[in-house]
């Protein structure tokens, strides 16, 4: 599967359920230490981060999204064996009730 560089929330939920269900795990990386209410995310941290299983998709939020973009060359070239995309819009964008079904 192609990846593209942004998932937009509604991509994120949906895709994080999919892959999930296949055995990837997708990881939503806060570069900001600003959590996003209701949602399961982790601090960045280059050590840990490379502890996970490799093929893991990590999608890394901001505040706007707009560091994060600018920055997922690096983050690639960082974590090669993993899928690096960033959170569009990042935490503004972010809607604590939004939730996506089984058969989205």
């Amino acid at each position: 599967m192609d990846f593209p560089d942004e998932w937009t929330q509604e991509e994120y939920l949906i895709n994080k359920q999919r892959l999930e269900k296949e055995g990837v795990k997708v990881l939503l990386i806060d570069t900001i230490l600003s959590p996003i209410e209701r949602a399961d995310s982790v601090v960045y941290n280059p050590y840990e981060l490379k502890q996970e299983p490799k093929g893991s998709v990590f999608v890394f939020y901001c505040d706007t999204g707009k560091a994060t973009l600018n920055r997922l060359k690096e983050f690639k070239e960082k974590f090669p064996d993993y899928i690096c995309i960033s959170l569009k819009g990042g935490r503004g964008y972010w809607r604590k009730n939004m939730t996506v079904t089984d058969d989205q």
